[in-house]
């Protein structure tokens, strides 16, 4: 199986990623991988995720959801993304802990 049809059929299950940015430490973070990007909410009340820069390269590591070992490690490059309605929604929905506090949080892809 190559390696993109892995990481796709990962990232679908996934509900969280550990996200590293060139310099620093692995974060876990909630995912959402839809419409070939992955999406987080960090900042405002969310999870913090030091060195999450516009332009930033950065290590996306997915576990298995079964034996928690390293299923899959991509580099990837961090963009500040604004979603439509839609895709907001669905990261709320897929987000098992939400708050309804989600003006002020920014929302990333990596591609």
């Amino acid at each position: 199986m190559e390696i993109a049809q892995v990481l796709d059929n990962a990232l679908r299950k996934a509900a969280a990623v550990w996200v590293r940015p060139e310099g620093h430490e692995a974060r876990l973070v909630w995912a959402l991988w839809r419409d070939g990007a992955l999406l987080v909410a960090v900042g405002g009340t969310e999870q913090r995720v030091p060195g999450l820069v516009d332009g930033v390269a950065c290590a996306i590591t997915v576990r298995s959801p079964t034996t928690h070992s390293r299923l899959v490690e991509v580099t990837a490059t961090a963009r500040l993304h604004s979603p439509d309605e839609d895709t907001a929604h669905a990261l709320r929905a897929a987000r098992l802990n939400t708050t309804p506090v989600w003006e002020s949080v920014y929302r990333w892809e990596f591609a």
